[in-house]
C-alpha cells in the first residue's frame, strides 16, 4: 500500500494498467535540507561549516571601535530547546521557534598614545540572547502565531500596475497585472 510523506495511509485506486512506474519523490526534502544546512542545529558547536548562519556571523564579526580600544568577536552560537512543541504552538497561537544564544568575546585594549602599540587590558566572554529563530516542522512548514505557513519562492515578481497618460490632456489610464 502506498504511503504519503506524512506517514498517513491513504487508499489509492489505480484505473490504469501499469500499477506504479516510479516512486513518488519527496519534494519537501530539498526545503528541509536547505533550512537545516542554514541553521546547522545538529552540528557540534566547534565543528560547524562556514555556511549559513555561521557564515553570517563570521562576515559581521569582529567589530572594532573607531579608536581601536575595543573589539567584539564572535565565538559560537547555539540553539536552546523550543519552549513549546508544534501542537502546543498551534493551540496557543504562538510561533514554533527556538531561542538563539550567541557567545561573544569583548577584548579591551590599552593603546599607547605615543607609539600606538596595543596591549590587552581585559577580555570578557558572555552568552547573549539574540532572539527566537522559527523552526521548520517535519512537514516542511513553519508555525507563525499558531498558523501553519509555507515559504514559496518566487522567480520573478510581477510589476503590478502601469499608469499612462496622453501627453498633458485630461485622459489617463492604468493597467493592472
Amino acid at each position: 500500500m502506498a504511503q504519503t510523506f506524512t506517514g498517513r495511509k491513504r487508499i489509492r485506486k489505480f484505473f490504469g494498467k501499469i500499477k506504479e512506474v516510479a516512486q513518488m519523490p519527496n519534494l519537501i526534502e530539498v526545503q528541509k535540507a536547505s533550512y537545516d544546512q542554514f541553521l546547522q542545529i545538529e552540528e557540534p558547536k566547534g565543528g560547524r561549516v562556514d555556511d549559513g548562519l555561521q557564515a553570517v556571523f563570521k562576515s559581521v564579526f569582529p567589530i572594532s571601535d573607531f579608536s581601536g580600544a575595543a573589539m567584539l568577536e564572535f565565538v559560537k552560537y547555539e540553539f536552546e530547546q523550543p519552549k513549546y512543541d508544534v501542537d502546543e504552538c498551534r493551540q496557543r497561537g504562538m510561533t514554533f521557534a527556538a531561542p538563539l544564544k550567541v557567545t561573544l568575546r569583548l577584548i579591551v585594549f590599552d593603546v599607547d598614545p605615543d607609539t600606538g602599540a596595543k596591549s590587552v587590558k581585559d577580555i570578557k566572554e558572555q552568552d547573549v540572547y539574540t532572539g527566537d529563530i522559527p523552526l521548520m516542522t517535519m512537514n516542511g512548514t513553519f508555525i507563525v502565531n499558531g498558523t501553519e505557513r509555507v515559504i514559496v519562492s518566487q522567480m520573478h515578481r510581477s510589476p503590478g500596475v502601469f499608469f499612462d497618460h496622453d501627453k498633458g490632456k485630461t485622459h489617463s489610464s492604468g493597467k493592472l497585472l
